[in-house]
């Protein structure tokens, strides 16, 4: 009798969950494409040009000036004396240290900034994702680790179209 009553409960309970799993709502989005392609991306990347455009401007110059140093200096030095020469020589290497010390300090300042921007857009992403959900009424969205999707579940370009229209929201400023 004992046995007779498990098994009617687990028949009864396994019915009453796939009901429920059958009537969620699921749907997956693509991360990396929404990162390219939403709004709030380009406007980052716009904040970040403006940012640093001083800076690459200013070793853009200096460039251009060791390159117009070191033209004239192979110009010159056959009738250069020997220690004019290695002065020439030593003040080049110096600039091209300096140069190079300024484009590295320069990559890492732009890609700590990139990050932060992307944390941000991320986080924004994350956001949109949750609103969308709930006023669409899904159970569940995946956006990692999932090895196949239907295009049936892609909600991509609806969580990007989202996000345009939250643009003033979603700014980054």
């Amino acid at each position: 009798m004992r046995k007779i009553f498990t098994v009617i409960f687990l028949v009864m309970f396994i019915n009453a969950t796939s009901a429920e799993v059958t009537s969620m709502r699921i749907g997956f989005v693509e991360i990396s494409k929404i990162l390219k392609s939403a709004p709030q991306t380009a406007v980052s990347n716009k904040k970040l040009e403006k940012e640093f455009k001083g800076r690459t401007d200013k070793l853009k110059k200096t460039i251009v000036s060791l390159q117009n140093k070191g033209q004239k200096y192979k110009k010159n030095n056959l009738t250069m004396d020997d220690e004019t020469k290695v002065k020439m020589q030593r003040e080049l290497q110096l600039a091209k240290i300096d140069i190079q010390r300024d484009e590295r300090e320069l990559k890492e300042d732009i890609s700590i900034r990139r990050r932060e921007e992307m944390n941000a857009l991320q986080a924004k992403v994350t956001t949109s994702i949750a609103i969308f959900a709930k006023s669409n009424q899904y159970d569940l969205i995946l956006y990692q680790g999932v090895a196949y999707t239907s295009e049936a579940v892609d909600v991509t370009e609806m969580i990007i179209k989202e996000m345009g229209m939250n643009r003033k929201e979603n700014k980054l400023e």
